[in-house]
């Protein structure tokens, strides 16, 4: 911001000023009975209805409403208005505006400056949640770019995109673009369709014979398999639903290049097509905990409270419980772009991602499964259920165990999977102390429970059991020499 003083007045530099400098407006000392020019309607008027900026340049009322009501409608600019005088550049300040301007100018000029202040200060940003009309603030120094507002809606703050932790946020514009491209819909015309050896245009073969008749105004008539006009082929040639001619051509290698590029872009597109599904499954699946966690606190837990004749505060767990599953359900969502983009070549860390994935999931499932359905039985109870604290310990178990892990998997995932060896070969390069990325020392001193999976999953993902095994109490996973769990001091059997 440059400000310069000339002849005792402050005048604003156009091209460096972000901010509205507001000058008090300035009254021309002369007799009321005088009248004075107005520089815009050149109307004599009292010198009453004359107003100036610090400039002192005299124009009535009239015209400054008018000139300050344009320029307001116009948009943000109006922040920057200056003196009406074309050769000079004094700024017209709040003062005046809120002197001379009505309530509806006043209101959006405003908006407009707090507008400008958010967007202005690097420390604060407008919330991206639509319809969403708060700021935040951003802590220098939280360790993490994911922000909540009080909107309930969870940001970046470095990209503005929803909170994607454990994900980098160049990952997650990759992602995002490669969902709405056009590359996935090229990839599976070439995978699923050939072109008509007339026309050129894509033809997909979904059933039937090899005889294809190409749409109007074509017609083109030819066979499937090595494209060829149809009224070459015949019974001599295989029939209808083979061809003696591609087999020989293939033989010689004629379609190796074009099989070869389809085969390619129908992997890629099954390889892709999985990883989306199951992000955008863990997606709906979120949208549908929030839905179930709102309804929850809008009458549930009071029908719950009178149910089993206990105050709303001790049911706060049920709470947490939800919360925990609307966010392990986003860090799992995101899961699925990180092992999109991991390197097919990196077969350890590969597997042990997948092995760590399947452990979260499995662990959530659980959760989810008893917040939803066990909730459910106390929810339909006529009276007090003498079970009911049993299922507060355990609910409130599963959503401490499934926190821990998801925070582990999290600073795993972000870390670069640092505990898997340096082997590059099929088997897993896991080293000794794998439980260090499920589990480890908290800020307390304690260690902190972190696996959630079921045992069954850890052979089942290709990953070495030898050095590791799992509490049946709380599901930590331990290093072989440990005889107790190292999270709940369970003795190892």
């Amino acid at each position: 911001r440059s400000v310069s003083k000339v002849h005792d007045e402050w005048f604003v530099d156009e091209e460096r000023v972000r901010k509205v400098v507001g000058f008090p407006e300035k009254r021309i000392e002369m007799p009321n009975d005088r009248e004075l020019a107005c520089g815009i309607c050149f109307e004599n008027c009292p010198y009453a209805s004359m107003s100036a900026a610090a400039c002192g340049h005299p124009f009535c009322s009239v015209c400054w409403r008018g000139y300050i009501s344009t320029a307001i409608n116009d948009g943000p600019g109006c922040l920057m208005l200056r003196c009406p005088d074309p050769s000079c550049a004094a700024a017209v300040g709040q003062d005046m505006i809120n002197s001379l301007a009505n309530e509806e100018d006043k209101e959006k000029y405003g908006r407009y400056l707090r507008r400008s202040y958010i967007e202005d200060n690097r420390k604060t940003k407008w919330c991206p949640a639509p319809g969403c009309e708060y700021a935040v603030e951003f802590v220098v120094g939280s360790g993490s770019y994911d922000v909540n507002c009080n909107c309930s809606y969870g940001f970046c703050w470095n990209c503005t995109e929803e909170a994607h932790r454990p994900v980098d946020c160049a990952t997650v514009s990759k992602w995002i673009l490669k969902n709405s491209a056009e590359s996935e819909n090229m990839n599976w015309i070439l995978a699923n369709s050939k072109p008509c050896p007339k026309c050129k245009r894509p033809i997909e073969k979904n059933q039937g014979c090899m005889h294809i008749t190409c749409t109007p105004p074509c017609k083109f008539e030819f066979c499937w398999l090595c494209l060829g006009s149809w009224s070459e082929h015949g019974e001599r040639t295989g029939g209808f639903y083979a061809c003696n001619r591609y087999e020989a051509a293939r033989q010689e290698g004629a379609y190796d290049e074009s099989e070869r590029r389809r085969e390619m872009a129908k992997n890629s597109l099954e390889r892709y097509t999985h990883y989306y599904e199951r992000w955008a499954a863990n997606q709906s699946s979120r949208q549908k905990a929030l839905g179930d966690l709102q309804s929850l606190q809008n009458d549930k837990l009071e029908k719950l409270s009178d149910i089993q004749s206990q105050p709303e505060s001790q049911l706060k767990f049920i709470i947490e419980a939800w919360l925990q599953i609307v966010e392990c359900r986003r860090v799992l969502k995101w899961t699925y772009a990180y092992g999109y983009y991991l390197p097919e070549h990196e077969h350890a860390k590969r597997q042990f991602f997948e092995y760590l994935q399947g452990e979260a999931e499995s662990g959530l499932e659980r959760l989810h499964q008893c917040a939803e359905k066990e909730l459910q039985i106390y929810l339909e109870a006529e009276s007090p259920s003498k079970d009911f604290n049993d299922f507060r310990t355990k609910l409130a178990g599963l959503t401490s165990v499934t926190r821990n892990y998801f925070e582990n998997l999290v600073r795993a995932l972000e870390t670069g999977l640092n505990d898997v060896g340096p082997s590059t070969s099929q088997s897993t390069g896991i080293k000794n102390t794998t439980s260090k990325s499920l589990g480890g020392k908290s800020k307390t001193g304690k260690n902190r429970a972190s696996a959630a999976g079921s045992k069954s999953g850890s052979s089942s993902r290709g990953v070495d059991d030898s050095n590791i095994w799992t509490c049946d109490q709380c599901t930590y996973v331990n290093p072989r020499s440990a005889k107790a769990c190292q999270a709940c001091d369970h003795q190892h059997r």
